[in-house]
């Protein structure tokens, strides 16, 4: 038997597997892991014969000789959900099962959301049709296309025809395969924990499309009370629906921030939620003053959790991991923060024709050196993967850059001088700033301490 309690670790992957590392020896616990690499072969051939249930009734069969106390996963497609069971099987604390299953469906989330919160919906229907069946007409266009259940806004678009529906929701046989065995484990169980109706998860959602400012509510529950971590500025690629960098801390007036909150409570209460982390994805339309729920997600935002311990030196993942353990999350402790701003940089290619050439060694020293506290994701991808990526999502995602900085204008620069150093086009579209102010490196003095430069062979927004 292990000599003290394990925390097992469920789909542990790249912002996941270096928070936790992060925790996990700031705290001096003891972790395993399970689960699979969805986006590297041939990790992701398991997804052939991955069944759910399954899956946790062998972990529940190891739990006692692991020593394992307490389970924890932030991994949208499976591991936030499989933790749940888990966790209800073996008496640990965990977010119920119902509670992820109705955030993640999201036509069952939209119905919910209209009855406790009609002032924060927006118009919604079932596209009336499976994958590759034609599609019916009376349609208002434009709509904005999602799938029912899916994660990192894979074949999310607004479509302005019937043409255009139909074009997006063509799918080839292995498409097809994938995209079944990627929804079928939470079919499963959404029919069998949401009740009888339940429209299935095969299916796409139509909404009204928004053109507003996003953003991202960040925080958890403890004992069924909701408490609110922090608001992150998502920026897009201008004339896209595609992530270009997200910011802390938030420009957002604190007084639509508390509007935020309160439609998250309200929610959540709804669906259960008396337990764990979410993060809560709205837009703000500042002309009308309308704020608008894009979706709920039972699970912390990964990326976002390092921004956070350099802006306010909370550590979302020791946060996770205490409630993981049933332990008050207000109970973590902080560290100083490093930085007034931080920012997580995206970079990608909208024309596949377009080139990406990666860091080099050589480059990515020269990053560490100028630059210190980066902490860089590359994603080299081969020209199928590309080429998915480009139908799916629309863009090509190569790299992820995390900086902080002392203002806005200290981080823009480094941001400029970081990319160049890395043979990239800096990921922001700001007024110029002034030539004097993009000649100077902040000084290794200035910076936070270091983090580490990754790379993942294959990943998807």
């Amino acid at each position: 038997m292990p000599s003290s309690p394990r925390t097992l670790l469920l789909f542990n992957y790249d912002w996941d597997a270096v928070g936790h590392q992060r925790a996990g020896a700031a705290q001096g616990m003891a972790f395993d892991e399970a689960g699979f690499d969805l986006f590297s072969f041939p990790s992701n051939a398991r997804l052939a014969w991955f069944d759910m249930e399954r899956f946790v009734r062998r972990l529940a069969r190891q739990a006692k000789a692991k020593g394992w106390t307490a389970v924890t996963s932030n991994h949208e497609q499976f591991g936030a959900l499989a933790a749940a069971v888990l966790a209800e099987r073996m008496g640990w604390p965990g977010t119920p099962v119902a509670a992820v299953l109705a955030c993640q469906h999201k036509l069952h989330a939209r119905q919910v959301l209209q009855r406790v919160a009609p002032e924060a919906n927006l118009d919604f229907a079932l596209l009336d049709a499976e994958y590759g069946a034609p599609i019916p007409s009376g349609i208002g266009y434009p709509r904005f296309v999602k799938p029912v259940k899916a994660a990192f806004s894979v074949l999310t678009r607004t479509v302005h025809t019937h043409a255009e529906l139909h074009r997006h929701t063509r799918f080839g046989a292995w498409e097809l395969w994938v995209i079944r065995r990627l929804v079928e484990p939470f079919e499963r169980m959404a029919q069998q924990r949401l009740g009888p109706g339940l429209p299935s998860a095969h299916r796409m959602l139509l909404e009204a499309p928004v053109q507003a400012d996003q953003f991202n509510l960040d925080g958890y529950v403890f004992g069924g009370d909701v408490h609110a971590i922090g608001v992150v500025d998502a920026v897009m690629y201008p004339d896209t629906q595609a992530f270009m960098r997200f910011e802390l801390p938030s420009k957002l007036p604190a007084s639509v921030q508390a509007r935020a909150l309160d439609v998250a409570r309200r929610f959540l209460q709804a669906v259960g939620f008396t337990h764990g982390l979410f993060n809560m994805e709205f837009f703000f339309d500042a002309a009308t003053d309308r704020l608008t729920v894009i979706e709920f997600n039972p699970r912390m935002a990964a990326q976002f959790s390092d921004l956070y311990l350099r802006t306010q030196g909370l550590d979302l993942h020791a946060v996770s991991l205490a409630l993981a353990h049933g332990q008050d999350p207000a109970s973590v402790p902080r560290t100083a923060p490093t930085a007034a701003v931080a920012a997580s940089f995206v970079y990608r290619v909208f024309d596949a024709q377009q080139p990406v050439t990666m860091p080099d060694a050589q480059r990515q020293q020269a990053l560490a050196l100028a630059f210190p506290d980066a902490l860089l994701f590359a994603y080299p991808k081969p020209r199928g993967s590309m080429a998915r990526d480009f139908k799916w999502l629309g863009s090509y995602r190569y790299g992820i850059l995390h900086l902080s900085g002392r203002d806005q204008t200290d981080l823009h620069r480094r941001c400029k001088l970081a990319s160049e150093r890395l043979g990239w086009p800096a990921p922001y579209r700001e007024p110029a700033l002034a030539p004097s102010a993009l000649t100077a490196i902040t000084t290794p003095a200035e910076l936070p301490q270091p983090l580490p430069i990754l790379s993942n062979p294959d990943t998807s927004p």
